[in-house]
């Protein structure tokens, strides 16, 4: 039944475009100029503002997202990687479940991809439908028919853009992936920008620069008390400052010694006598997975928290998903399930109720933990896949028959999934908690995808002999 209903889509699939594989080998050079063109494309779009919108200054009811999945509000981009993920997340879970069976030839390959492509462009709509109709570019009454269609249409195009643009690089054209190299841009425009913004804001006790840095500079040099200044500069409330900074310093340098960890099992050449190599379990053995779909998890239910929220206020039902408050152009949860789901914001914060922050790391530790592990068999990196893996290379496990390999695979693969979930998702608590800024989920995907990105340039650079054979 599940060959099926993938054929069924293959004529709708036909009508999309594609990126074609690469005929011959692309060079590192050329790599890295269409993953410069990728993100100059991206953040292009990312400027662009909506044709047609009347107005965007009200409570950003996807605040909380925006840095993770890649959107900036009232652009083209203002969906970002959002379709891509979901359909990805939903084709995955699909075809773990076993609800759509997928071969392992090119073909069912070819054909899933197009599947999960056209779903995202399903999900595309439907989310531009959404956002239209709920009146976040302005009622649609007063927008008018013509003006509506108009606004789709450009939510329908920009994540097009998108879905090709990630296509180009997991064709090989370029490095990485578009979702991890877009992801990773916003989260460290977001820390450049809160670490150096030359913005000022009236605070009530004098007009501050926004940026941290900055900010040091000028409370020093107009601050009578340097130490009175210096500790606004290390501890000022509502504003980026020096110990955020510090914090997030200090979860970059966490993140990358546990990416470190690895445990490297001996596998020797069936084929070959002689021949031995290993093969790495990492502890992150599953990436940001867990923290990307924990994000969408937690994002998807604000959202629907905040439309039941503003349709149906005052119901029992609706106010113990979440009841939200307004705080400048976001929204912040204040009571209900979204509440507890929600970081503590200060250490204040956590003193005055223990409750939401006992809540949200047992939240926090399960979910991450629990989608690493079930990830596993949903994505095909299981021990059984593994070794299916290792087979076809014609290699085995040193001290091991052909048939023990998935027994002794499964000591190892389960226990760093889970356990490197967790560590996920306590690395995650403990940047919310130092409140580094970008939040810690952010945090944590930037540096794992820049983490990505160095090992990849390393393998290159083995490959091609010397950091001079890359780049001259």
């Amino acid at each position: 039944m599940g060959f099926k209903i993938l054929e069924y889509m293959q004529p709708f699939c036909s009508f999309l475009p594609e990126v074609s594989k690469p005929e011959r080998k692309i060079q590192f050079r050329e790599k890295v100029l269409w993953t410069a063109i990728t993100l100059f494309i991206f953040l292009v779009c990312c400027q662009i503002p909506l044709f047609g919108i009347m107005s965007s200054e009200s409570a950003d009811p996807f605040y909380w997202m925006r840095v993770i999945m890649a959107s900036n509000r009232g652009t083209l981009m203002e969906l970002g990687i959002t379709p891509i993920v979901t359909s990805g997340l939903i084709m995955q879970l699909l075809a773990g479940t076993k609800i759509i069976e997928v071969g392992d030839s090119v073909k069912d390959r070819a054909l899933f991809n197009g599947a999960q492509k056209l779903f995202g462009m399903l999900i595309t709509v439907c989310q531009a439908i959404v956002y239209v109709v709920t009146g976040m570019y302005g009622e649609p009454a007063d927008l008018g028919m013509g003006i509506c269609l108009l606004i789709i249409i450009q939510l329908l195009c920009s994540g097009l853009i998108v879905l090709l643009l990630d296509e180009l690089l997991q064709k090989g054209y370029g490095l990485g992936s578009g979702i991890s190299l877009f992801i990773a841009t916003n989260i460290c425009e977001t820390i450049v920008w809160k670490a150096f913004s030359p913005a000022t804001i009236n605070t009530g006790k004098g007009t501050e620069f926004e940026g941290a840095v900055i900010a040091l500079f000028h409370l020093l040099a107009t601050r009578t008390d340097k130490v009175r200044g210096l500790r606004e500069a290390f501890y000022r409330q509502n504003l980026p400052n020096l110990m955020n900074l510090m914090a997030t310093v200090g979860v970059f340098l966490i993140v990358i010694y546990f990416q470190g960890f690895r445990v490297d099992l001996p596998i020797k050449s069936a084929r070959y006598r002689g021949q031995y190599s290993s093969y790495p379990i990492k502890l992150f053995y599953t990436s940001n997975i867990p923290i990307i779909l924990q994000s969408a998890l937690v994002s998807n239910i604000y959202f629907i928290s905040q439309i039941l929220s503003s349709k149906f206020a005052g119901n029992i039902f609706v106010s113990m998903i979440g009841t939200w408050a307004e705080s400048g152009y976001h929204k912040y949860p204040i009571g209900g399930l979204c509440y507890y789901l929600s970081p503590p914001e200060t250490i204040g914060h956590i003193i005055s109720d223990p409750i939401h922050a006992i809540i949200y790391i047992i939240f926090m530790l399960g979910s991450c933990a629990f989608l690493s592990k079930t990830w596993i068999d949903v994505s095909g990196s299981s021990a059984k896949d593994v070794a299916r893996q290792l087979r076809d290379q014609q290699m085995l496990m040193r001290g091991h028959r052909e048939k023990s390999m998935v027994h002794e695979l499964n000591r190892y693969i389960p226990t760093a999934a889970a356990f490197g979930g967790l560590c996920i998702g306590a690395l995650s608590v403990l940047a919310d908690f130092l409140g580094a800024i970008g939040s810690g989920t952010g945090i944590l995907l930037a540096v794992t995808i820049i983490y990505q990105y160095f090992e990849i340039f390393v393998k290159e650079q083995s490959e091609m002999g010397g950091m001079s054979t890359i780049f001259f």
